[in-house]
Formats: C-alpha cells, sequence, structure tokens
C-alpha cells in the first residue's frame, strides 16, 4: 500500500471548495493524470458514483469511485475499485472564512507482488507530485 497526504489552504469558504471538489467532472480539470471522471449516478448518501480514466506513462487504468461517507462541507470518502484500487478522503476544514483542505490516499501497488518493492517508492514519489499539481490546480479552480 502506498499512502500520500497533503493540505492547501483556501481563500474561498468551504461551501465553495466543496462543491467543486463534489462534481467528478472537475477532478479530471485538476487531476493531471486523469483524462475522465463522468458521474455515473447520485447515491443515497449525497455522494456519488463515478467512473475514472487514469493515464500513466501510456498505460490506461480505469474503475469507479463511490463515495462510501459523504457529509457536505466536511468530508467525503471514496472508495476505488478497478484498475486502481484503493480509498481517497477528502477534508473541508473552515479556517478565517477559508477553507484548509486535505487530500488522503491509500493506493494498492498494481501489479504482481515480487515487483511491489521496487514500485513503492516510485508510484510513491509519483503520487506526492500528482497531488501536489492537484493541490495547485484545485486552488487555480476555486479563485478565479
Amino acid at each position: 500500500m502506498v499512502t500520500v497526504r497533503e493540505h492547501i489552504d483556501l481563500s474561498p469558504p468551504v461551501d465553495r471548495v466543496f462543491d467543486f471538489m463534489d462534481a467528478p467532472a472537475h477532478q479530471a480539470w485538476i487531476t493531471p493524470s486523469l483524462s475522465d471522471s463522468t458521474l455515473l449516478e447520485r447515491l443515497p448518501n449525497g455522494g456519488s458514483r463515478a467512473h475514472y480514466v487514469y493515464r500513466i506513462l501510456g498505460l490506461s487504468f480505469s474503475g469507479e469511485v463511490r463515495a462510501t461517507d459523504y457529509v457536505p462541507n466536511e468530508r467525503i470518502v471514496w472508495s476505488m475499485t478497478g484498475d486502481l484500487q484503493g480509498t481517497l478522503r477528502w477534508y473541508f476544514e473552515p479556517i478565517d472564512g477559508g477553507c484548509h483542505f486535505t487530500y488522503a490516499a491509500t493506493y494498492q501497488v498494481p501489479g504482481p507482488t515480487l515487483l511491489h518493492p521496487l514500485a513503492r517508492p516510485l508510484i510513491r514519489r509519483y503520487n506526492e507530485r500528482e497531488v501536489q499539481s492537484l493541490l495547485h490546480n484545485l486552488e487555480a479552480q476555486v479563485t478565479s
């Protein structure tokens, strides 16, 4: 498993940041390797089920995410299934009229188990850069 956790303080209020992040289509705008994120349905808990496609190093990975824990303006926890598996956790915390946003993810290392010790550090560094870009892109989207 690979875990990545980063945060950013944003000037817009929590509800604006939450509303932006709650729209699956917006994820492809801010996540560099995510080429598609399509809403499949709204769930009874208020969250979403969406289809994703990641393109990494010329490879394509697809599957679904499902909001398993959904509390408006507080958190969304996603279960990711398909080619990539794991859990995404987004936390929204009010600070000084703005939003402290935390992105935390735990991914299973894909591929043969024998290669996991070699792949894990590379996947961690890749995901850390990806999340940093995502946070900066999110800031640009919600503050414009």
